[in-house]
């Protein structure tokens, strides 16, 4: 297959999404669509996917122009959209997944179990997969589900794939084992969109490069050509930091302490302290436990041990409780835990200040603007109108809106869950003055991430998880993505290294 789209525009209302972009793959060619959340990508994606039509401009298919009108239309010229957010039913076998409104049927009406499951096991056998057909999909881990919309696709002899941040959620070893897979499909002549805010991953399985900005395509060509300073700089405009940020502050008292911390499942005998002022990383491989520790200490998970707020003694039982001792929260899933897409943004910028802004049982209305109002300004929120739904703003903006709720509560300590997870490098860069400008204000800071070269320029030191329990701490000349991995993988402390 060779797809090209030619001269796409595309607009809503007065906002001109696309402008003239000119975008092009071949069979057997893995394609990077790259651009900061607003640029365009998932416009002119979804013009592909025959979700959206484009205002002007047309598309060829081996030199042929099409019209797609509804996503089965593109489906049918063998395209297929496979979303970040995987379209799979978790009660389903793996074959009735892979059969979902195409279900076949005996002459006597029922469904055809045993053709669909074969049908399934020769896709599986054409891409070398060792899955069970009739395997229930929620026993799958999110790499197989993610092989299995890929194989779906298959099934419908797409011959181009579109994949739309396909590893945000995935683990290390989960990535490889999908990028195995597109290799595989890469040798069977399948084209593919890869969409993406790693450029590591970028660098490692694309051919080529697409870069969006604004609406207008503003750079393409091979990915064995440039680097990822330079995708990044493309992506954003201008050169991108990479130096470490991390800043010489003075340190206050200590503010949160925990000791012996376990939950007799995901972590355990972990002790920990954070100061005033300090940006204190805690990290490891997807799995190890971080996150559930943390959950615990904002009162929404059980924990047993010792926990210390500015040196009293607590038991946080409830996020509520959390909140009056000043602890915040930012949760790593924004879309799940982070937003409440049914409500407008101010809603969800003042969701934890409400009962503050609470009084007779009548919410202050101006009150409660004019502190969000505060926040968009100091965070840069680009937003049109403040009671547009959330979901109308891009994940990096999304994110500022979720951080800007915890800043108004103006919080002693805030855990920050992979405060970055699926923003754009722009956005990233952003996040990352916020917690330095919140650490210089006096807050102690908690990053939790799996990507060390983010522990590595914001935090002061961290702490490495393994299999629920610290294995390590890193700080200075240690903290580096070596260290870091060795620790993650269940390697010891080397010499040069201390303890606490």
């Amino acid at each position: 297959m060779t797809l090209e789209m030619r001269g796409i525009c595309k607009s809503f209302g007065a906002n001109d999404v696309l402008k003239q972009v000119d975008f092009s793959l071949k069979g057997g060619e893995i394609c990077a669509l790259l651009g900061e959340n607003g640029a365009g990508k998932s416009t002119l994606m979804n013009i592909l996917g025959g979700v959206l039509p484009a205002d002007r401009g047309e598309i060829l298919i081996d030199g042929t122009p099409v019209h797609f009108h509804t996503p089965a239309d593109s489906l049918h010229a063998g395209v297929a959209f496979i979303h970040q957010e995987l379209s799979l039913i978790n009660d389903l076998a793996i074959y009735e997944n892979m059969f979902i409104g195409r279900e076949l049927k005996t002459k006597s009406g029922f469904l055809d179990a045993k053709t669909m499951i074969q049908k399934t096991q020769e896709v599986f056998d054409r891409l070398d997969l060792t899955l069970d057909p009739r395997a229930m999909v929620r026993d799958l881990d999110a790499s197989y589900k993610q092989i299995v919309e890929i194989s779906r696709a298959m099934m419908m002899q797409a011959s181009l794939i579109i994949m739309d941040e396909p590893t945000t959620s995935l683990t290390d070893p989960e990535i490889e084992r999908v990028f195995d897979m597109m290799r595989m499909l890469k040798k069977q002549n399948v084209a593919i969109i890869f969409i993406s805010h790693k450029l590591k991953e970028v660098m490692e399985i694309c051919d080529r490069y697409t870069v969006l900005r604004d609406g207008n395509m503003v750079a393409s060509g091979p990915v064995s050509e440039v680097t990822t300073e330079d995708l990044a700089r493309f992506m954003v405009g201008h050169d991108v930091r990479t130096e470490n940020l991390r800043q010489s502050r003075e340190l206050g008292k200590e503010i949160l302490r925990g000791e012996h911390m376990e939950d007799g499942a995901h972590f355990h005998d972990i002790s920990f302290s954070v100061r005033a002022g300090e940006v204190l990383g805690v990290t490891g491989l997807l799995g190890d436990g971080r996150s559930e520790l943390f959950q615990a200490v904002f009162g929404a998970g059980p924990y047993q041990g010792n926990l210390w707020v500015e040196g009293k003694e607590v038991k946080v039982s409830s996020p509520s409780q959390a909140i009056k001792l000043g602890i915040g929260y930012v949760p790593r899933n924004r879309k799940e835990n982070g937003i409440i897409k049914d409500l407008d943004i101010v809603e969800n910028g003042s969701m934890v200040t409400l009962p503050k802004l609470t009084k007779g049982g009548f919410l202050d209305l101006a009150r409660r603007d004019t502190e969000f109002e505060q926040q968009v300004q100091s965070l840069h929120i680009k937003m049109e109108n403040k009671i547009d739904l959330i979901t109308s703003l891009s994940g990096g903006n999304q994110q500022k809106v979720v951080l800007a709720k915890w800043l108004s509560a103006h919080p002693k300590v805030l855990i920050l869950d992979n405060p970055t997870q699926g923003v754009d490098v722009g956005a990233k860069e952003e996040i990352y003055d916020i917690i330095l400008r919140l650490a210089c204000e006096g807050v102690a800071v908690v990053v939790l991430s799996s990507e060390a070269q983010e522990i590595i320029r914001v935090c002061d030191r961290a702490l490495v998880m393994y299999h629920g329990a610290v294995q390590g701490e890193v700080s200075g000349a240690d903290m580096n993505e070596q260290t870091i991995m060795h620790l993650a993988t269940g390697g010891g402390v080397t010499a040069n290294q201390t303890e606490e």
